[in-house]
This record gives structure tokens, sequence and C-alpha cells, in this order.
């Protein structure tokens, strides 16, 4: 050992004598006996000593090896139980394997929304809340229907009979229609559509809780394809109005109504567009688009939002075989409950008329006339004697505001001039050579649509 080495071995110790010798041996054994341990200073002793032989290299190597050998194993056994057994890994998070559970993530519901068992989101809560306010409307009419004059002649009848298809107690055959609607007012007022109980001599209401009764025409408006219907009920259940203008696309909404008779139905689906026009369907319109099934049956049904509250009247569907095909039209609830309060005050709907007929503003025409923008609506002819007539206005003339209201198309136009009240005053401003010009006119009422 060299001399600056910490260590002292046997050999480095002093050379001493048999006397000095003789007294370590009797301290340790006495030291022994007793149980003691033994304890040797050393001079230049130090933990930093014992550094180098406590980290085996050797040893290290052969933890990491058995690690990664363990690990491999672990992770090979666990894909064989993944790809052969999954369920015993994770029986509950698996759908579709034996014992597996589909999990819905937690959280909050939308208003108006509940929480089911399993944490899914409902519309159970609007759907008991809207259902009870929805009916079922039966109507039924007389048909007359053509006959020859030798039908009633006796001479003939009485050599050839009856005509085909007639009963000797019911010489006209009946006609019947179903539909929905739903009552606004505990006052018993049912708001449906036009055609649902268009031409009928009897109506007839069915509640979702069994209770009939004959139902009384207020007035119908077939400009949009409203009626009013009124019943004499106590304690009747009666839905809320919503806001349609708080719709937005994608919002949920539940169709609500009696399809093919089957009994009352909820679907279920998104708004898909919002004021929609120049459909054709009605002459006024703004419908609610909506993909939630609508059948034969569904008309006069409610459109209602996430809270059970009206947002519109069932009316159309885009089909070519007469079934759902996700494009479904309501009207708005807006309108509905204008056209509803008309009704019930006059039993018809007054709106604004001028004595015009018009056409949209296409590309070519607007190129023809040299017009800044394929927008307005021109006129193809005007009413002998009309209140555009007498203003002044001329064929050619293209429409573009309405007391300085934008119109754009004349869908716009029709809507701006309803609204002008029968008598009042109005300021239609045309475009005419090329220059924009200013009429005064009176507003007349527009002629009832049978």
């Amino acid at each position: 050992m060299s001399k600056d080495s910490p260590l002292v071995t046997a050999d480095d110790r002093p050379n001493k004598g048999p006397e000095e010798l003789g007294e370590e041996l009797l301290i340790t054994r006495h030291l022994r006996q007793n149980k003691q341990p033994i304890v040797e200073e050393y001079p230049d002793f130090s933990p930093a000593s014992h550094t180098k032989s406590s980290h085996n290299p050797f040893m290290i190597r052969r933890l990491w090896l058995l690690f990664a050998q363990v690990t491999t194993v672990a992770l090979a056994l666990l894909f064989v139980l993944a790809t052969l057994r999954p369920d015993w890994i994770a029986p509950d998070s698996l759908p579709g394997q034996a014992g597996g559970a589909l999990l819905a993530v937690p959280g909050p519901s939308p208003k108006g929304m509940a929480a089911s068992g399993t944490d899914l989101p409902s519309f159970r809560q609007a759907a008991a809340k809207a259902m009870p306010a929805v009916v079922y409307v039966f109507s039924r009419q007389n048909r007359q229907a053509p006959r020859h004059p030798l039908y009633d002649d006796p001479f003939f009848r009485r050599f050839f009979g009856q005509p085909p298809g007639e009963s000797p107690r019911d010489p006209s055959p009946r006609g019947s229609g179903l539909g929905s609607g739903v009552i606004v007012s505990p006052d018993g007022y049912v708001l449906t559509n036009h055609h649902v109980i268009e031409g009928a001599d009897q109506v007839q209401v069915s509640l979702s809780d069994g209770r009939k009764a004959s139902a009384r025409i207020v007035g119908t408006d077939p400009e949009t394809d409203l009626a009013v219907l009124r019943i004499r009920l106590e304690n009747l259940p009666i839905i809320e109005f919503g806001e349609p203008s708080a719709l937005r696309v994608g919002d949920p909404v539940l169709a609500i109504g009696n399809p093919f008779g089957v009994g009352l139905t909820v679907t279920q689906g998104i708004v898909s567009a919002l004021g929609r026009k120049q459909l054709n369907i009605n002459t006024f319109e703004n419908f609610i688009q909506t993909d939630a099934a609508i059948n034969p049956g569904n008309s006069g049904g409610a459109l209602v939002d996430t809270q059970g509250k009206l947002v519109g009247i069932n009316t159309a569907i885009y089909s070519r075989d007469g079934g759902n095909l996700g494009i479904g039209f309501a009207i708005s609830a807006d309108m509905a409950q204008q056209v509803m309060q008309s009704l019930i005050k006059s039993g018809k709907v007054s709106r604004g008329f001028i004595g015009v007929e018009l056409q949209d503003v296409n590309a070519a025409i607007a190129e023809s006339l040299s017009l800044p923008t394929a927008e307005g609506s021109i006129v193809a002819s005007l009413q002998p004697g009309g209140p555009a007539d007498k203003a002044g206005m001329k064929v050619g003339d293209v429409i573009v505001a309405v007391n300085q209201a934008p119109s754009r198309n004349t869908a716009e136009l029709l809507s701006l001039v309803a609204a002008l009240s029968p008598g009042d005053k109005a300021k239609i401003e045309v475009l005419r050579n090329g220059q924009r010009t200013g009429l005064e006119l009176t507003v007349a009422e527009r002629p009832q649509r049978d």
C-alpha cells in the first residue's frame, strides 16, 4: 500500500511486541464473549473509501437485463389478452363486447333537457310539457259528385237502377281528413293548417287524455295555410309560444303530431335552415326547415324547442312518394300568432294591396334594363284603377323599396306591402329609365282568396 492510501491492512500496521499483542488478544476475546461489536479505528478511514466497491458495474448490468426481460414479458401478455379476451382487461369500457356497456361522458345538460338514468341527454321534459296540448283533428265533408241528368229520371232509374257507388241511404259520398292541431289558449282556440280542414262540414278534435269535442271554424287564411278552430272544454292544456327569432341552425327541435293516424308521436331533429321563402307552397312564406320526421297526419302539429315551447306549425314536406326524406317545413310561430290574432278578432286577415303583378329581376332583365344589380321586382301588369295605377306606376318599373325599406325580390315586396294597413299612405320607390323615382299611393285591402 502507498503511503497516501487511506486504507490500513495488517501488513501496514506498525510492529508490536509480544506483550502488546497479548493485551490486544485478551481485549478482543473479552469483547466477543460479551457480544459487543468490534470496532477497529484506522487513522485515515472515510466513507469515500468504499465508493468504488459499492457500485459494481456487473451487478448493475444484471439488474437492468432482468428489468427489461420482465417488462417485455408483461407487455406481451397484455397484448395477447387485449387481442383474445379484451373483456378481462376492461369489462365496462368496450361497447359491443360481452358484458360491455356504452358510457356517456358526464356533463351539464342543456336547458330543457333532462339527464336519463345513463346520463344521456333526454328531451323527455320538453316532450311531456308540449304533448298534452297537441290534438288530433278529424274533418269530414259531403262531396257532391257530378251526376248525369239521366240518373235523376225515374224511368231511367227503373230500368238501370242506381248509379254505381251510390248508397240508397246516402246519395252523397263523404270525404274525410286527418291532421293535427295545437291548443294555444285556455279559451279553447286551436291552431292548425288550412288544408287540414279545407272544405270540411264537420270538424272533431280529440285530446291526448281521451276527451273529444266538436270544433267550430273561427277563420282560415289560405295564403299562409293557417286556420283557427275553437272547442268548448274545461281545464285544457295549452302550449306556450317560444321565440323563433332566437333559433339558430343546428338547434335541436321536436315535431309532435299524429302521423298516419297511429297516435301522438314525437320525432327529433335539428333546425336545418331559417327564413325559407319562395318555395311556392304559400303566398306568404316564412318557413323553418327541419330534418325531424314530418309525415302525413303531422300537418298542423307543433314544432317545439328543447324547452317545450312552440316555435312552428308543421305544414309541408319535400317528398317524391309521400314519405319523409328529412326535409320538412314549419310555419314560424311569429307569423302563426299574428294570423291567429287577426282571425280571432275579425275572422279574416287584413293585408295591404297595391294592385300589381310582379316578376323577380334576374340577370337577363337587369342587363337589358341596364340595372346596377339583379335585385327588385319588375311590374308585369297593373290592376286598372288600382292604387299603383292611380299613383302613376307603369309596366316595366322596377320596385326597389317600400317606405324606405329595401325590397330585393317579389317575396320581400309582398311581405312589405301585406304589412301595410289598408287606407294608409305609402311611398314606393321604383327604377324607371335608370332613374330612381318615388311614388305615393293609398294602400287598399288585399282581396280574400278562397
